[in-house]
Parts: C-alpha cells; structure tokens; sequence
C-alpha cells in the first residue's frame, strides 16, 4: 500500500467524530509492531519521528524514516509518516524528501508573539511544499508578568480565545491543545478538563489533537474522542511495553545474549499494546 497522508486519516477521523493514533517510534522494532498492532485491528496509522528521536540517532533523520517509509508501504492498512516536535528549522527542511506528509512544529516554549511568528513563517513554509502542519498552544505568558507556561506543565490550560486568534493568525491545519495530559506519564491518571475541550471545539474550525496520552484512563481516552479530540499521540506507552517485556524476559533467561529473543518479545508487547489502545479510540 502506498503511503497515506496525515492530513487525510485525520480529516476522516474527524469526520467520523472519531480519533486517528499518531505512535512515536524511535527504532525499527517500534515501526514494526505499531504496524502489526495496527493491521491485527485493520484500523489507520500515523507514525511520529520527533526531533528528540532524531537527536537519539545521531541527529540523522533519513535512516529510520527511509526505513519507515519501507516499512509503511508494505502494510496492509493506511500508515502516513509525521515528524513530531519540531523546534529545529532545519529539521524542519528535511521533511519532504524524507518521506513525511506533516509535521508538528514545537515554538509553545516561546512568548506567544514569538511563538505565533515562529509558526505562522514554518506553516507558510510547510504548505508551500504541501505538508499538513500541527502546532501547540498552551498558557500564553506575560500575565501578571509571568512566563510562559510549557503547553505540558500540568498546570497549561488552553484558552479558548487565544487558541481561535492563534489558528487563524498562524494559519496551522491542526491544534495541539492542553487539557490535563502531560508527556512521558508512566501512570494512567491524568484527568482531562473536559468542559475545556467542549469550548475549545466550538471556539476552533481545525482538528484538535490530545499529547501525552499515555498518562490518560481508557474511559478519558474515549470521552476526549467523543469530545473533538481527532488526533491522539502515544509515546510512552510503547516505550513502557517494550521494557517490561525486555526486562521479563531477561529475569527469567540471566544468560541471554542474542538480542532477537529479547527484541521479538518486545514487539510484541508494543503491538498487543497499539491494538489495545486503537480500540479505546474507536468509536463505532
């Protein structure tokens, strides 16, 4: 199958009224099993690259994306490719050839007119060479002369207000908006601000998208969805999978040393947990 554009899978999710996943992938075996939790589900894909990933490999984008580019066109279901958070513009730059459909373009630590003047330049460059482009807004700074509040602080809280100015004056294509959720969450217990995302669905004509969804309960995870939430980022989760499973296996086999034995258990542990999460999501 040929790969698939972001843009599209999520603008079906929402037309649905429901959510595409958007998995963070940092080695081959991740790629693999969000593709094979995926297909066990025969449900539509989104593979994330994030600069932090891109750091970890060297800072060398085209090996694991060339990669995940294979992969991808091989599968049965749609895979799209997103590069994820991205603060570097020349990252930014590499995106097309490298094979990505979007990308998410990270300014949310600036003061919010630098951050909207960041954006609005990356979104221009962004549609000019026809990527789909998310941006992130969490509190705006300069109130009472505070900073900035980082968008996943467990304090942030999108306004409502500045988001519709920010989209429109931007001219981004998706909004990552803070609800409650924060990233690298090892536990399940983040509460989403639900009355929140209510006003920010009416407030915005652009998908919403949900970071940080590791941290958030099944039954959250379900009602964010229900709420307007049409793209949902999983990171840790797999992250969380794939060491369990590596660190069962190396209790119980002290002598192992081929690392197949222990990496084939981990992917599967990442696609039983693609699968399930895929199905928390689905709302037919």
């Amino acid at each position: 199958m040929s790969l698939a554009v972001t843009g599209e899978l999520v603008a079906q999710a929402a037309a649905a009224r429901g959510a595409v996943p958007a998995f963070n992938v940092i080695t081959l075996e991740h790629v693999e099993a969000v593709i094979t939790g995926a297909e066990s589900v025969d449900a539509p894909v989104i593979l994330q690259i994030s600069e932090n990933a891109v750091k970890f490999r060297y800072g060398r984008l085209l090996p694991l994306a060339r990669a995940t580019v294979a992969a991808a066109e091989q599968a049965s279901v749609p895979v799209a490719l997103h590069l994820d958070h991205v603060q570097s513009d020349g990252l930014l730059r590499q995106a097309p050839e490298a094979g990505f459909s979007s990308v998410m373009y990270d300014a949310s630590r600036l003061p919010y007119a630098e951050n909207l003047a960041a954006t609005r330049a990356a979104a221009h460059w962004a549609h000019d060479q026809g990527l789909w482009i998310e941006a992130e807004l969490g509190e705006v700074g300069g109130k009472n002369g505070r900073p900035p509040l980082d968008a996943h602080a467990p304090a942030a809280r999108t306004d409502p207000a500045e988001a519709r100015v920010f989209v429109a004056e931007s001219g981004v294509d998706a909004l990552a908006v803070a609800i409650g959720s924060t990233h690298a969450m090892t536990k399940r217990t983040a509460a989403l601000d639900h009355d929140l995302l209510k006003r920010l669905t009416s407030a915005l004509d652009v998908p919403l998208v949900l970071h940080g969804s590791s941290g958030v309960p099944d039954a959250e995870l379900t009602a964010a969805v229900a709420g307007g939430i049409a793209k949902v980022n999983v990171g840790t989760a797999l992250n969380l999978a794939m060491t369990s499973a590596i660190r069962e296996f190396l209790t119980a086999h002290p002598d192992a040393v081929d690392s197949r034995k222990y990496l084939t258990v981990a992917r599967e542990a990442m696609a039983d947990a693609v699968a399930r999460i895929i199905r928390v999501l689905r709302t037919e």
